[in-house]
C-alpha cells in the first residue's frame, strides 16, 4: 500500500507553471512556483515544518506544547498542521487587516485566534507581535517560534524550495522573484540558487506603506516611509533577521490596486486561483522582466498561496468597488489631485511651539480649515479650526499658550496611489485630513475640499 502517515508528509515538490497570458509582450519563459499544492495551501507549511522539528530538537519545545505567533494567516496554518501531526496546542494573533477567512480556518483547525489593531507601532503591547510576546512568557510551555527572526524560516527553503527549483528548471533559471515579508522564501532560496550560479538575479516584491525598497537601496531605515496598506503578506515596518538584503539585487513596489488587480487576472486567464500577495509578486517580477531580460532567459516567481482566504476581498466584486480596484466611476489617485494644484502645493504646517493664536491667524489669512503640526522635521499632530473654537469657547485665554496643549493626533499618511473611494473612506471625524509624500518626498496635504471637487471633474 502507498500512503502517508501525516498530512505534513505531503509538503514539497509543488510544480512550475508556464504562464501564457499576463505576460504578453515580455520576452523569455515566465515560470510560478505554485505553493497552493503544499497540504496548508501555502509556502508557510515549509518553515512551519522546520521552524518546529528544530526546537523539538534543542528542547525549546516540549510535549504537551503550546505553540504562540504571530501571523498574518498562512504560517499559523503551516504551523497549526504540525501541531496536529506532533500533539501540540496552537494560540495565534493576527492584525485586523487579515481577511475573516484566515481567521475562520485557524479557528477551524483547533487554533486560538486573538485578532490585534494593525494600527499600531511594532512595540505596542496591543500590537500582534507584542501580544504574542507576552502570551509566551505567561503560558508555561509554551513556545514562540518568531518567523520573523527564527533562521530555521529561511532554512526551510534553502533545503527545499531552492533545490526544487534547481531541479525543475535543470539549472536554467536566470531570475529568482518574490514576495518579502519575513524575509524566508526570498533569502532562503536566493541563497541556494547563488550557490549553484552567482549570476542568477534575485528580484524582491516590495509594496508601498513598507521600508524594505528604501532601506537596500540607502541603508536608511525610514519611518516616513511606513504607512497603512492592505495587501497581506508583504512588506514591513520592521527589519526581521530573515531578510538578508545581500541576497536580493532589486526591489519593486507595488500598489495594493495593481496586485489585485493582477491575483483576479491570473485566476481568469491562467487558471491559478491565488492569494493578493501572488498578484502583487507577478505584477512586480513583470514590471522588471519587462526591461531586463531576454528571449532565452527563464524567471521563476513563487506564488504563496491560495484564493480561498481571500473570497470576501479580492473575489468580492462590491468590496473590490468599494475600495476602487474596479470600475466605480472615480478613478482619480492622490497623485492625480496633487498634479492638479499645478505647482501650488506648498504645504501650510505650523510648529508645535508657536501660539494658538498664531494658528488662527495662519487659518483666517490663508483661508484652511486644518494644519498640520511638525516638531522639526517630524509630523507629529494636527489642528482643525472646529477644535480651535471649541477651545476658545471654553477658555479665551489661550491664544497665548502653545499649539501643542490642544492639538490632536497626526493626520493619517497614505499612499499616492490610493482612488478616491479610499481617500474619502479615511477622512472623517477623528481624521480630517490626509497627508501623502510624493517621489521626490515631499508632503501634501488632501482634504475633503480636494475630494469634492475630485469628484465633481
Amino acid at each position: 500500500m502507498k500512503y502517508f502517515n501525516s498530512i505534513i508528509e505531503t509538503l514539497g515538490n509543488t510544480p512550475l507553471v508556464k504562464l501564457n497570458k499576463v505576460n504578453e509582450g515580455i520576452a523569455g519563459s515566465i515560470l510560478v512556483k505554485v505553493e497552493y499544492f503544499n497540504p496548508g495551501h501555502s509556502m508557510k507549511d515549509r518553515m512551519a515544518k522546520k521552524m518546529i522539528e528544530d526546537a523539538e530538537k534543542d528542547g525549546r519545545l516540549k510535549p504537551g506544547g503550546t505553540i504562540i505567533e504571530g501571523t498574518s494567516g498562512n504560517t499559523g496554518m503551516g504551523l497549526a498542521l504540525t501541531a496536529i501531526a506532533r500533539g501540540y496546542k496552537c494560540i495565534f494573533t493576527l492584525s485586523d487587516k487579515q481577511s475573516q477567512e484566515k481567521i475562520d480556518i485557524l479557528r477551524a483547525v483547533g487554533a486560538e485566534v486573538i485578532v490585534c489593531p494593525t494600527n499600531v507601532e511594532p512595540n505596542d503591547p496591543r500590537s500582534y507581535y507584542s501580544v504574542a510576546k507576552k502570551l509566551n512568557r505567561e503560558i508555561p510551555n509554551s513556545y514562540y517560534p518568531n518567523q520573523y527572526d527564527n533562521l530555521s524560516n529561511t532554512t526551510a527553503h534553502y533545503e527545499t524550495t531552492g533545490p526544487e527549483i534547481w531541479r525543475d528548471t535543470e539549472g536554467n533559471i536566470t531570475h529568482y522573484a518574490a514576495g518579502v515579508g519575513t524575509g524566508g522564501s526570498m533569502c532562503g532560496v536566493a541563497k541556494f540558487l547563488k550557490e549553484q550560479n552567482p549570476d542568477i538575479t534575485t528580484v524582491g516584491i516590495d509594496t508601498y506603506g513598507s521600508v524594505f525598497k528604501k532601506y537596500k537601496e540607502t541603508g536608511v531605515f525610514d519611518e516616513k516611509e511606513i504607512y497603512p496598506y492592505l495587501t497581506e503578506g508583504i512588506g514591513e515596518d520592521i527589519l526581521p533577521a530573515n531578510v538578508d538584503f545581500s541576497l536580493i539585487d532589486h526591489f519593486v513596489k507595488v500598489t495594493d490596486k495593481d496586485g489585485a488587480i493582477m491575483t483576479r487576472r491570473l485566476a481568469r486567464e491562467e487558471g491559478l486561483f491565488v492569494g493578493w500577495s501572488c498578484g502583487s509578486a507577478v505584477f512586480g517580477a513583470l514590471e522588471y522582466a519587462r526591461e531586463n531580460i531576454h528571449e532565452d532567459d527563464v524567471m521563476v516567481i513563487i506564488l504563496p498561496d491560495h484564493g480561498t482566504r481571500y473570497l470576501a476581498k479580492i473575489y468580492n466584486d462590491n468590496w473590490m468597488r468599494d475600495h476602487g480596484f474596479v470600475e466605480s466611476g472615480h478613478f482619480a489617485t492622490a497623485k492625480d489631485i496633487v498634479a492638479k494644484r499645478n505647482g501650488r502645493s506648498e504645504l501650510e504646517y505650523i510648529s508645535k511651539d508657536e501660539t494658538i493664536g498664531t494658528a488662527i491667524k495662519m487659518m483666517n489669512d490663508r483661508s484652511i480649515d486644518q494644519l498640520p503640526v511638525k516638531e522639526g522635521d517630524e509630523f507629529v499632530g494636527s489642528l482643525t479650526d472646529a477644535r480651535v473654537l471649541k477651545k476658545l469657547i471654553e477658555d479665551p485665554s489661550i491664544k497665548d499658550k502653545p499649539v501643542s496643549e490642544i492639538m490632536d493626533a497626526t493626520f493619517q499618511f497614505v499612499g499616492m496611489d490610493n482612488t478616491l473611494d479610499v481617500l474619502s473612506s479615511l477622512i472623517n471625524r477623528d481624521n480630517q485630513a490626509l497627508l501623502v509624500r510624493d517621489e521626490k518626498n515631499e508632503v501634501h496635504i488632501i482634504t475633503k475640499s480636494d475630494l469634492l471637487m475630485a469628484m465633481s471633474v
